[in-house]
């Protein structure tokens, strides 16, 4: 899709509301993960807790963004999600920042520019399905790879992600999800750790089976926040099992503490 344009993302199309709550005085912010959009979170919407709002960042070349470039590296898409997590940091409700796979990287990544950049942190930020960045991109974490041919990226998404059956019957929807996948891949493969930490309580999730994260994932993460920290292995593989993925937010200990107090400049306005 190279003849797209690059407007760049206004708020209203880069920061997509999945679920307001009524009353909300809290939010979860979810990143996404390489070749995913905000679709996987839909269903969470179902299992939030009282007063919590779902919001997803919506990555460029995608959904509402569509007619947008892809990022063309990982300090763009940083960029990009930062600016998108800004205009939640804004207000006065907490939220919580989570991501998965890819997206615990740029969750931590984003957390770190808004600390840098004197913004509100979240409350919590939860890393789900991802090594700890301080070791760079290793070998173990370009899974899947850009050499890798299209089927057998169709075939990592369909045995390892969220890739609906139907979409694999669909040749339209076959290349829009080879093109999503191979442009995040890019992205993903100009990742460097600019050795920041960060001083928010941090959740790691990981899958028993996950062939992608190490048993050591949990104790490096710990290394990486001055705040408290814990790990949740969790049944399943790189998106544990469909259940499990379903209920996630049940797992997010942030979220199962008591909703602060409302403030006047809630989420759900």
């Amino acid at each position: 899709m190279s003849g797209r344009s690059a407007p760049g993302g206004a708020p209203d199309t880069a920061l997509v509301a999945l679920h307001r709550a009524e009353g909300a005085r809290r939010a979860l912010v979810c990143l996404g993960f390489c070749g995913g959009g905000t679709a996987a979170y839909h269903a969470w919407a179902a299992g939030l807790p009282p007063a919590t709002d779902l919001l997803a960042v919506c990555y460029p070349g995608r959904e509402g963004r569509f007619a947008e470039d892809f990022a063309d590296s990982w300090d763009a898409l940083a960029e990009d999600s930062a600016r998108a997590v800004r205009a939640v940091a804004a207000t006065d409700a907490p939220y919580v920042l989570f991501g998965h796979s890819m997206g615990g990287w740029m969750a931590f990544d984003v957390a770190t520019r808004l600390a840098a950049a004197g913004d509100r942190l979240p409350e919590a930020l939860v890393v789900s399905s991802c090594n700890a960045p301080d070791r760079g991109l290793t070998e173990r974490d370009r899974f899947p790879a850009q050499a890798d041919p299209d089927d057998g990226l169709l075939g990592w998404m369909s045995t390892h992600g969220l890739l609906p059956a139907h979409v694999l019957g669909d040749e339209d929807l076959t290349e829009m999800a080879v093109e999503l996948m191979r442009a995040d891949l890019k992205v993903r493969d100009t990742f460097g750790y600019s050795g920041a930490r960060t001083t928010v309580p941090l959740q790691v999730l990981s899958g028993a089976d996950d062939p992608v994260v190490g048993d050591d994932a949990g104790a490096r993460w710990g290394t990486l926040t001055t705040a408290a920290h814990r790990h949740d292995v969790l049944p399943g593989g790189h998106f544990y099992t469909p259940e499990v993925w379903r209920a996630l937010p049940e797992r997010i200990a942030a979220l199962g503490a008591p909703a602060p107090a409302p403030s006047t400049a809630g989420l759900s306005g």
